[in-house]
């Protein structure tokens, strides 16, 4: 199985995603012979899923039932396992954007961590380009080689341990971009433009704090990279829910309107939102922020080689 080439049918040593709902799935390899415990029950890889289709709804032992899902980087970003703190789908993706990435591209990352960014990278310029990804922690980067050998991809990408800050990416004037997630990026540049193509290759820093952000963009300017610019992407989300209000008491002249013009006992009329009127209330669907919601995650500046 490939996470950047799509199959139908779930085979001995793939991993895949059980989703039990939007809050609650996680991954598993999938081995003959294995079993997997979830809330509903028992799920038995033999019988339950080698053989079945991907998207498949699997019935449990206790009566309960999951879908197995092919797993895809927006999935894996949401249930791997977590070395370091990783990037999610928000930033990644005004990342990938703002790199200009496509198929083909070659591009350098330092550091590698959890993954997380790594698998949106490889997928997006599958299946000619290749990622370049450097990580300073050994078993980090021994463990990110196994993910990338079985989940498929590993001819798309090289895995190097070393320090980007004083050994660079290993590769010269062939990356269309170079992205930058470590405590002292700033110390990266130099190595950065040595290793993007001669010209307009694209560079994007991703800093938590304002200071590391300060010295970045001076060694940027200092290293002749130009349109540097700052972002910073904030995600709010709603919930649609039904609300339910007073209605205001508007006097005798608003009764005695709202008479004229409203008949309950028209078929028309029922299920409204003032088919309520007689309660003194009125439903309607509305957006509502959540009550914790996720803010700053970190600062992301990007740059052209000129």
């Amino acid at each position: 199985m490939s996470f950047v080439e799509y199959r139908d049918t779930i085979k001995d040593g793939d991993t895949a995603i059980v989703f039990l709902g939007h809050e609650s799935m996680f991954p598993v390899k999938v081995q003959h012979g294995t079993v997997t415990q979830t809330k509903y029950g028992v799920i038995r890889h033999s019988t339950d899923l080698i053989g079945k289709k991907y998207g498949s709804k699997v019935t449990c032992s206790k009566g309960g039932w999951v879908f197995i899902l092919h797993p895809t980087p927006e999935l894996w970003t949401m249930n791997l396992p977590h070395r370091t703190q990783i990037l999610y789908s928000t930033d990644i993706s005004i990342i990938t954007m703002m790199l200009e990435l496509k198929p083909g591209s070659i591009v350098c990352e330092s550091g590698t961590g959890s993954g997380s960014l790594s698998h949106a990278l490889i997928r997006t310029v599958a299946p000619t380009g290749h990622l370049y990804t450097v990580e300073f922690h050994q078993q980090r980067a021994e463990k990110a080689r196994e993910e990338f050998r079985e989940h498929g991809v590993e001819h798309l990408v090289t895995v190097t341990n070393q320090d980007v800050c004083k050994n660079g990416f290993g590769v010269s004037n062939i990356a269309d971009a170079v992205f930058l997630d470590i405590p002292s990026p700033w110390e990266a540049i130099g190595h950065a433009k040595s290793a993007l193509k001669a010209e307009g290759g694209r560079i994007c820093s991703f800093s938590p704090c304002i200071e590391q952000v300060q010295r970045t963009c001076l060694a940027m300017e200092e290293y002749g990279f130009t349109e540097i610019n700052t972002l910073e992407i904030l995600l709010r989300v709603y919930n649609v829910r039904t609300i339910s209000l007073q209605i205001p008491d508007l006097g005798k002249a608003a009764e005695d309107n709202s008479g004229s013009d409203f008949d309950s006992s028209n078929p028309s009329y029922q299920g409204s939102p003032c088919a309520n009127l007689q309660q003194g209330t009125v439903q309607f669907k509305s957006g509502v922020p959540l009550r914790e919601v996720v803010g700053h995650t970190g600062y992301l500046t990007f740059a052209t080689k000129s």
